[in-house]
């Protein structure tokens, strides 16, 4: 069943959360918010979490282990990994880790088409997302400031998450400083005659 079941960010971290012992959802959702990890796995609606749970149950990945009763909160049912979960872990963070994949991310889907818009109105949207990416940026560094103690292990990923906006960040204002020396420009008109001459 591992080889089938289509492997996400969520899953994995589900699977990997469990490799410590059995744990009920609403454990699996705070764990992942208190170690960080909603920074790299969505985790907002518990809707989906809960969805995914069913779906690793169906694909014999997990298993429930017990029901928690306490007067304060609901029935709570409480999953455990199975030997084909522990498995599946593996190899996925094998694959992940060793080969690169095209993940599709919006981005660089929507610098495709920029074509559409002039480049005053990409300057206005670019200078935008930098701001954004400086704000993200800031909030990284305290982020990895406050758990410099840690082992780096711990925060890896906020440590690639954080090279690969400073990249970004790096790249808009490169485009946004050619926008504005007109060393990067597009005429909408002209690009118009080479769709039609190409038709």
């Amino acid at each position: 069943m591992t080889t089938t079941f289509r492997r996400s960010p969520l899953a994995l971290a589900i699977l990997s959360l469990l490799e410590n012992g059995p744990l009920h959802p609403y454990g699996i959702q705070r764990l992942i918010k208190q170690w960080g990890k909603d920074q790299v796995v969505n985790v907002g609606q518990r809707a989906s979490l809960y969805r995914m749970i069913d779906r690793l149950a169906e694909a014999d990945l997990i298993t429930t282990s017990g029901t928690d009763r306490d007067e304060r909160y609901p029935e709570r049912t409480t999953y455990e990994l199975t030997d084909a979960g522990r498995a599946a872990t593996r190899q996925w963070l094998a694959e992940i880790v060793s080969t690169p994949r095209n993940e599709f991310p919006e981005f660089p889907a929507a610098l495709s088409f920029l074509l559409m818009l002039t480049p005053e109105t990409t300057i206005d949207l670019l200078a935008r997302r930098r701001d954004h990416l400086t704000r993200q940026l800031a909030d990284l560094d305290t982020a990895m400031l406050a758990a410099a103690r840690l082992p780096r292990i711990i925060m890896i990923e906020d440590e690639y998450v954080r090279a690969m906006t400073r990249a970004e960040l790096s790249w808009v204002e490169s485009t946004l400083e050619a926008l504005r020396d007109g060393s990067f420009t597009w005429d909408q008109e002209e690009l118009g005659r080479l769709a039609a001459a190409s038709q």
